[in-house]
């Protein structure tokens, strides 16, 4: 049996003035699960996101990412690992406004200067072509609608080929095509490709679309569902 590409075992995250923003969370997420965080503003929902996403650390608990815990990585080891399996989605797309789409994308596998620079633009337009966004590889983010930069930021986090992809409020400012497109691009990246998506949101109808949702008050779990 395959072991699970995520796991959190028992993790509680305390903020030093004493505030618990997650508590005694332990789940696993397996390789082509597409999972919704769902719950109430304060819930924990992003902290917990983070945490998945080594962007944080736990105050209590380990995070073990493909076999590896990552508790005691040093900070230069976690940033890298973080960097080469791990992508990230935000409801801002943050694209760097003097940058073309293309170069955006290229951000993350320039960082990881793994690709030589011909492998990287190949890859880099591979992913743009894959989210229909070759016609805008040479535009700048204001040139873009909103939907489209938000496809670039797609295209950006699968950058280095991630495992795992973590996303906040991803559709916040999108209006309800473009939404509903966004979480029909995270289906088909866990499907398709195998990829762990996971994808905190407030929008029920859309959390109704993953295979799984995980419903979060007051930084505990209160229900985890498979569809």
């Amino acid at each position: 049996m395959t072991a699970p590409l995520l796991v959190v075992d028992g993790v509680t995250k305390r903020l030093s003035e004493g505030v618990t923003l997650v508590s005694d969370i332990s789940l696993s997420i397996e390789a082509g699960e597409f999972v919704a965080i769902t719950g109430p503003s304060g819930s924990g929902k992003s902290s917990l996101l983070y945490l998945l996403g080594l962007l944080d650390r736990p105050s209590v608990g380990r995070v073990i990412l493909e076999g590896r815990d990552t508790a005691d990585l040093p900070p230069q080891d976690l940033a890298a690992l973080r960097l080469a399996r791990v992508g990230f989605v935000f409801q801002f797309h943050f694209l760097l406004p003097e940058f073309s789409a293309l170069d955006n994308v290229l951000i993350p596998i320039r960082r990881r200067a793994v690709l030589k620079p011909p492998a990287a633009r190949e890859r880099a337009m591979a992913l743009l072509d894959a989210l229909s966004l070759a016609d805008a590889a040479a535009k700048l983010p204001e040139q873009l609608s909103g939907g489209m930069r938000q496809r670039v930021a797609i295209a950006r986090a699968l950058a280095n080929d991630p495992a795992l992809l973590l996303a906040d409020e991803p559709t916040g400012n999108l209006d309800t095509k473009n939404a509903a497109a966004v979480f029909d691009i995270f289906a088909r990246l866990a499907q398709q490709e195998g990829r762990a998506v996971v994808v905190v949101t407030h929008d029920a109808d859309l959390a109704h679309r993953a295979t799984r949702r995980i419903h979060l008050v007051d930084g505990r779990i209160v229900s985890d569902e498979r569809a």
